[in-house]
């Protein structure tokens, strides 16, 4: 008779207790070489015998319903075959066995299932079925009462988060592990919460600023967009740990942010920040948190008098100062001026450097091609290596988790040059009309602030006041780029007479 040999494995513990799959397949060797059982095929895999899904187990079925002739199906175990009773895979090769079109042996349990079978060998055959059963929601039931334990003293039992490590503690003999704050990326994770709750970046810029400040992976590879989105909606750097199953506990660990911090980062990444009452409106000021004394550097705080009239003075924590309250209105004068200024700029004038700039442009467009042309050979070769980790998965060659590690390492790569390409492709063809945005925005400037809401304005002047401070009753700042050239040109309409060999505006 011809047999068919099946060795299983579900965990590293049974490859390592002389349970492996090389141990196995040699055992109903020797078995079938001493039952004269002839060795049509062998199955080696690893796969739990206690889930529903059995994608590997289910090719031998496919492969004993095409023979055409009575064969043996091999197994070292009967908890090879499975853990669980009520597996349907289990009634289907029971029932084929009985009907003597197959036979099922179990070589170091000593039992062979067949037509031949008394009652006390279904009795004992039973029996190991649920022994095995018993076995696996023992342990199953082992590990709940431990990770309860552990949810009760405040212990996180999954992988750490970026900004914590692993740390091994040796007490008793007995190596156990903690987490404790990793000294090298909580800094910037805290960074990361800080920056976002500003307001003042999308979750994809704030990805480049904290991948040019350092932040990397565990393992040290370059954080995905993704990763930051993670960590910006996980509650445990605050304190609180999150089961799927079982919800939310405080654990022991060292918080990273406060509770507030946290909070003020989903009202941004939710909108709310934008969506608040009138009331709450109403008590913002358009200067909060913008500007400094200059005498003593201290914060400039808004605060109102006889009901409608809003002042700013030092804090003066220093000591230093002598508080001077300077009325909001006073400060605003200097900001229209600047917005009168951009309007005065001729409309020819911003057409002309608009132009010109377009020229200066043709060398950079050749950069950015043979860059996109650079960032689309590096991608192929990132899909080859794809294409090359699958077959190596079809072949079995490499483990599941193997693969789906390198996998999202090459998705991750794949990904970052998609956004080089976007980037490259983007400057491309946008790079000629930059100019001429900015300068339509800059003569739209006074009409824009005054339609604005308060929080809009307050976010409209930290994005074009450069280190605004307070001297006396002035307001002194300098624009930020490219609003100060804008200015020059705005105070000086022959700034623009041509351009020199250096292709640099004459003076």
């Amino acid at each position: 008779m011809k047999a068919v040999i099946l060795a299983r494995v579900s965990t590293e513990e049974q490859k390592d207790a002389g349970n492996s799959l090389p141990a196995q397949i040699e055992r109903i060797k020797a078995y079938c070489a001493r039952r004269g059982l002839e060795v049509a095929e062998t199955f080696s895999f690893d796969e739990s015998a206690y889930k529903t899904k059995r994608d590997e187990f289910d090719k031998i079925l496919s492969f004993v319903n095409e023979s055409k002739e009575k064969i043996a199906i091999c197994f070292d175990k009967v908890d090879r075959l499975s853990r669980n009773i009520f597996d349907k895979r289990v009634a289907l090769l029971y029932e084929k066995a009985v009907a003597d079109e197959i036979e099922l042996h179990f070589v170091s349990d000593g039992q062979v299932i067949n037509n031949a079978m008394n009652a006390g060998d279904k009795f004992r055959f039973g029996m190991q079925l649920g022994l095995s059963k018993y076995y696996s929601d023992a342990i199953s039931d082992n590990v709940k009462r431990a990770f309860e334990q552990k949810r009760r003293n405040g212990e996180w039992t999954g992988p750490v988060r970026i900004g914590y490590k692993n740390v091994s503690l040796d007490s008793e003999k007995r190596l156990r592990k903690d987490i404790m704050l990793d000294p090298e990326r909580a800094p910037l994770v805290k960074k990361l919460f800080e920056l976002y709750a500003m307001g003042n970046d999308s979750i994809t810029t704030l990805w480049r600023k904290i991948t040019e400040m350092g932040l990397k992976s565990p393992n040290g590879n370059m954080l995905a967009r993704s990763n930051v989105e993670l960590i910006l909606k996980d509650s445990f750097y605050y304190g609180t740990a999150h089961s799927h199953r079982y919800g939310l506990y405080e654990h022991r660990y060292p918080r990273l942010i406060s509770r507030e911090l946290f909070e003020k980062c989903q009202e941004v990444r939710l909108g709310r920040s934008w969506k608040r009452s009138k009331l709450a409106s109403a008590m913002e000021y358009i200067f909060k948190g913008l500007l400094t004394c200059k005498r003593c550097g201290c914060l400039m705080t808004p605060e109102i008098k006889k009901g409608k009239f809003i002042y700013y003075s030092c804090t003066n924590a220093k000591g230093i100062c002598k508080r001077l309250y300077v009325p909001e209105k006073t400060l605003l004068e200097r900001v229209h001026a600047i917005f009168s200024d951009f309007e005065s700029i001729p409309r020819d004038v911003q057409e002309r450097l608009v132009d010109e700039l377009r020229a200066l442009n043709e060398s950079e467009k050749d950069y950015h091609n043979k860059q996109l042309v650079r960032v689309r050979a590096e991608y192929d070769r990132v899909q080859k290596r794809v294409n090359a980790l699958l077959d190596m998965r079809l072949d079995q060659s490499i483990t599941h988790a193997d693969y789906d590690k390198k996998l999202q390492e090459l998705k991750d790569e794949q990904y970052h040059l998609d956004i080089e390409a976007e980037e490259y492709t983007k400057a491309d063809h946008e790079y000629h009309i930059h100019v001429g945005t900015v300068f339509n925005l800059a003569r739209r400037m006074k009409d824009i602030f005054e339609s604005s809401e308060i929080v809009e304005k307050r976010a409209f002047l930290n994005f074009l006041l450069q280190n605004p401070t307070v001297s006396g009753k002035n307001l002194e700042f300098t624009l930020r780029k490219p609003f100060n050239l804008i200015h020059e040109l705005a105070l000086n309409p022959n700034w623009l007479r041509g351009l020199d060999s250096n292709q640099r505006p004459t003076l």
